[in-house]
């Protein structure tokens, strides 16, 4: 029997597919010419599924590493056999078999040895192995599981690796060797999603300043909504942390109950006006319609008058302009009274609305800060140091308190005027933010004093970075008409007791500052 062309062996497989009613698909197809051909056809080598898993395969370790090489040449070669080896590898490797094992495995022996020397696999039996301690392996778990909840939901790789990582630290007796494997797996693609976490949040305060500046920009006629923009650019712009936005949340939420309050007064008062103004022009309408009445009959009695010919006729239409004249003057001075009246109170409103004006400027302002030097007022600083009084407790982190003064702040103020000993205090405190670390704060608490919020800080560190300050501000002259000037201060530092009030560490912190000053000025005393 004549061999059949495979084109014929194709045109019978489409007829056959039509017959039995199959869709035309590449399987159908495949089946129905093998069986028409009586030939088995292999299937196609999955080289790109395979690729796509190698580009997942770990490869941190020297084992694997040498493991993924050999994965890598079995899809180029399209070798079966040679996959399975790798794949038989990468099972040794997760059942817990040493690195060190693997390496001796894969590596020819030794052709001589020298004489007495004991083989490394005979000083350490290869059925010993390293288990992590219960203790070391739940907090391991722990670690891993607040991991993941910082971390976004869109990498489901690397939370399914730490899934399997916290449920393997909580079986029974975890191997060390499967842990190192899995860790590195784990810490791997964490790097990547560590990167991710990074660029997003980058990009997220970008757009939000973005948002923020042209908020601003775009209303430069509302000055109570520049208040609110500014805050948020000014915030945005520096490094983001919960301080920081904790202190702006609760600024804002007080500028905006002050700016609502009297925003809604000053929209009442703007609806009043216009009103007013509606009134004014009704006015001047009906003065102006009776103004023309009146004049229609001025002319209409003029031309009755040049057709009398005797005094009897001309009499009763004098009688009528006399009447005419007298309402149209009674209506005008009511109409002037009336309008005097509503230019009296226009006056008031706009008066009004001036001042409702200046309190939404003081309210974008002055809501938790300083107005002079821009640092926290009385009322920021209550709620800043009440909040780190809390967060101390809870983290039981140390944290302390600086009072510090200015020294001979009067005769600054004698000397050169007021307007140098603000000035004076706007450089201290530009200074203060600009050596301090980002989550300390600082607060004007009164005249010429100060008070620094400290976390995280022990007592000895304290008053050493209020000895800092000190230097630093003995390098930075306040200039003033070309004379330079030594800002110096005296201060007091104290740490917070898990019992005391803000107010007393306050209190104690403030005793030391006058030993300082005391002690001869420009000094640094811990309480």
């Amino acid at each position: 029997m004549a061999e059949r062309l495979p084109s014929d062996i194709a045109r019978e497989t489409l007829k056959q597919l039509a017959l039995r009613r199959l869709a035309p698909t590449p399987d159908n197809f495949r089946a129905l010419y093998d069986e028409i051909s009586g030939n088995i056809t292999p299937p196609p080598f999955p080289e790109g599924p395979l690729r796509q898993i190698l580009r997942v395969i770990p490869g941190q370790t020297p084992p694997q590493k040498r493991l993924l090489d050999q994965f890598e040449s079995a899809v180029g070669q399209k070798d079966w056999s040679a996959l399975q080896s790798v794949l038989v590898g990468y099972a040794k490797l997760g059942a817990g078999t040493s690195v060190s094992s693997l390496d001796a495995a894969s590596s020819p022996p030794a052709s001589s040895s020298v004489a007495g020397a004991v083989p490394a696999a005979a000083a350490q039996p290869a059925s010993v192995a390293l288990i992590v301690p219960e203790e070391l392996a739940e907090q391991m778990a722990r670690l891993v599981e607040h991991t993941l909840h910082g971390l976004s939901s869109d990498d489901a790789r690397v939370h399914l690796l730490g899934e399997q990582l916290v449920q393997f630290l909580r079986q029974p007796a975890p191997p060390a060797s499967t842990l190192q494997l899995m860790l590195a797996n784990f810490g791997f693609r964490l790097s990547f999603a560590a990167e991710d976490q990074a660029a997003i949040r980058s990009m997220l305060l970008e757009l939000l300043h973005m948002v923020f500046t042209n908020i601003a920009s775009l209303s430069l006629d509302d000055r109570w909504l520049h208040g609110q923009a500014e805050a948020l650019v000014t915030a945005t712009a520096q490094p983001l942390t919960l301080r920081r936005l904790d202190d702006v949340q609760r600024r804002l939420k007080d500028v905006i109950f002050k700016q609502t309050e009297a925003k809604g007064r000053m929209i009442e008062a703007q609806e009043q006006m216009k009103e007013m103004l509606a009134t004014f022009i009704e006015r001047l309408s009906a003065m102006t319609q009776a103004s023309s009445g009146y004049q229609d009959r001025m002319e209409h009695y003029a031309e009755q008058i040049a057709q009398a010919s005797t005094l009897e006729e001309i009499t009763p239409v004098l009688k009528e302009v006399v009447g005419a004249t007298r309402t149209m003057a009674l209506d005008s001075r009511v109409v002037r009274d009336e309008l005097t009246d509503l230019r009296e109170r226009t006056a008031q409103k706009q008066a009004e609305m001036a001042r409702l004006q200046s309190e939404l400027d003081k309210a974008s302002a002055q809501a938790r800060h300083d107005p002079l030097t821009g640092s926290l007022n009385r009322k920021g600083l209550d709620e800043v140091i009440e909040r780190e009084i809390a967060r101390a407790k809870r983290t039981e982190t140390p944290l302390c308190v600086a009072l510090l003064d200015v020294d001979n702040f009067k005769q600054i103020n004698d000397r050169l005027g007021h307007d140098t000993g603000d000035a004076a205090l706007v450089h201290l405190a530009s200074v203060v933010r600009e050596v301090m670390r980002p989550q300390d704060m600082l607060a004007r608490y009164g005249g010429e004093e100060f008070v620094v919020v400290l976390p995280d800080t022990a007592l000895p560190q304290g008053v050493e970075a209020m000895q800092r300050l000190q230097r630093e501000l003995t390098t930075r002259f306040f200039l003033r008409n070309n004379e330079k000037i030594l800002i110096t201060f005296s201060a007091g530092v104290a740490q917070m007791t898990s019992t005391e009030t803000a107010t007393e560490a306050i209190r104690r912190a403030d005793q030391s500052m006058y030993l300082a000053k005391r002690a001869g000025k420009n000094r640094v005393m811990a309480a």
